[in-house]
């Protein structure tokens, strides 16, 4: 048995004026062949499905096709879209003749030549394969499910947490691909679209109605009958036509079962809906003056409007900027991107003493410079060898370490991981839990910061990733749509 994989990951930010490239996906790792079992061996969603395999003593041919991942980013352009099916269609050519297809998605990709990249390359994956090739995909359950997507796939599996586990979701996937290809199960989806937006604050999956909403799910999993039930709160800025949120409900041959709790789930969170919109974000000048006076370090302080992992490019500077009003003599950490900074301080060298204006250079519809005057305290950056959500590694480019007063910054090209994860300082020889505060650029993955974490405060930032939703230019989201309008009945229908 011959069994294809692949991955291709990303995840559009609709209001980021910054494009994805080639090089884009280059930064967080693109793979071919044999290296993608090597450099994805325990690794995200691929890592999981080899996992799966040797689980179950599966004999088969791993072909691996791509590894293709750009993180959250802007729009693709046309080209890079192009691209990525060329090499998709030339792998999965080369490996003819294949039994079954693991296809490895986000879900949330737009492209500025079709905004269904996931719809676009399943389409060229079947025109590779033809209809009979079972073809099972995990996604980021911050996907938004598209016609095309579901009339495509034979199977699918959302991750079931916030903060993500591809590599577990890979599993999960895998396994249900496994079943097909046995005959174990005979997979009938049953999907509804929900019209309906929620801003980050109340997306973890460990409180609040998210939780409610994704346990009713794994109740019904243990059903008998049921493969997988899979709920999509589509991530909040992706501006397209099919947009909003769904969910997916795939049974072993029962349509009518899959119809019915497709219907139930659909309702359950229409009827939740009010409760998503609960903010717990304060203002840049409460949330400077918290961390300052909370007892003890450390304290995260989450830029809303600048998360990395959502799609912004990193440089905003709203909390630099009031760290450096309030005059902040306790040691802060802060991650920015902005290459020309970084070629000054290079320039310098470590030790000397430069003034740079900070930030602020491609969100710039949110975000303005800041000027500092600097101590280059040291040089790193490159590509970083570390797990974090599902990359093996990161290249945040050419990096520097500024201090300014007790702000320890780090500089870099690329926004890598922005400073999401503690070797992003550590990697200048800064240990982050000895520090009062830092700024994470994202407002729901604070995992590998928990063992240190005091307390977490969330940042109303403006932003391409901020939380107040109803302040975008919203082009092509179908309208009418919660709580754009104030949409009161909604009935759930096959789609």
């Amino acid at each position: 048995m011959r069994i294809a994989i692949a991955h291709i990951g990303q995840e559009t930010c609709s209001f980021t004026p910054t494009r994805t490239t080639m090089e884009t996906f280059r930064q967080f790792g693109l793979y071919t062949g044999d290296e993608i079992l090597q450099k994805m061996q325990a690794v995200g969603s691929i890592g999981g499905f080899l996992a799966a395999a040797d689980e179950e003593k599966l004999v088969y041919t791993p072909v691996p096709v791509i590894q293709a991942r750009a993180g959250a980013n802007g729009t693709l352009t046309g080209e890079t879209l192009l691209s990525l099916e060329a090499q998709l269609i030339d792998g999965l050519a080369r490996a003819l003749p294949i039994d079954g297809f693991f296809f490895s998605l986000h879900g949330a990709a737009a492209a500025e030549n079709d905004p269904d990249v996931e719809g676009y390359l399943l389409a060229a994956a079947r025109r590779v394969l033809g209809p009979s090739v079972p073809i099972v995909a995990p996604l980021d359950h911050h996907a938004n499910v598209t016609q095309r997507m579901i009339g495509l796939l034979d199977g699918l599996v959302a991750h079931r947490t916030q903060p993500h586990l591809p590599f577990e979701t890979g599993k999960l996937a895998a396994h249900q691909l496994f079943a097909i290809l046995r005959g174990d199960i005979k997979p009938t989806v049953a999907w509804r679209k929900i019209p309906m937006l929620a801003h980050q604050e109340q997306f973890l999956t460990s409180r609040g109605p998210m939780k409610e909403w994704f346990d009713q799910a794994r109740a019904w999993e243990a059903q008998p009958g049921v493969v997988s039930v899979s709920p999509f709160p589509m991530q909040p800025w992706l501006d397209v036509p099919e947009g909003g949120w769904s969910t997916v409900v795939i049974t072993d041959n029962d349509p009518a079962l899959a119809e019915k709790l497709a219907d139930e789930h659909a309702r359950m969170v229409w009827e939740m809906r009010d409760r998503f919109w609960v903010y717990e974000s304060v203002s840049v000048e409460e949330a400077v003056q918290q961390a300052v006076a909370a007892e003890k370090g450390l304290v995260i302080l989450s830029d809303t409007g600048d998360s990395v992992f959502g799609g912004a490019p990193g440089d905003s500077t709203h909390i630099l900027r009031e760290l450096l009003r309030q005059g902040v003599s306790q040691s802060a950490l802060l991650p920015i991107v902005d290459a020309a900074a970084v070629q000054v301080a290079i320039s310098a060298g470590v030790g000397s003493t430069i003034q740079v204006e900070l930030g602020g250079k491609l969100a710039m519809a949110f975000h303005q410079p800041v000027a500092v005057t600097a101590t280059v305290a040291g040089i790193g950056g490159g590509r970083i060898q570390a797990e974090v959500v599902g990359l093996e590694s990161f290249n945040m480019g050419r990096a520097v370490l500024l201090e300014v007063g007790a702000l320890k910054i780090v500089v870099s090209e690329y926004e890598g991981i922005g400073g999401n994860h503690p070797i992003v300082y550590r990697h200048f020889g800064i240990e982050p839990a000895t520090a009062k505060m830092v700024v994470l650029k994202t407002a729901s993955n604070f995992q590998y910061y928990e063992n240190m974490a005091s307390a977490i405060i969330r940042v109303n930032t403006p932003g391409p990733t901020m939380s107040h939703l109803e302040e975008f230019d919203w082009q092509q989201i179908p309208r009418p749509i919660y709580p754009l309008e104030q949409v009161t009945e909604f009935v759930p229908r096959s789609q």
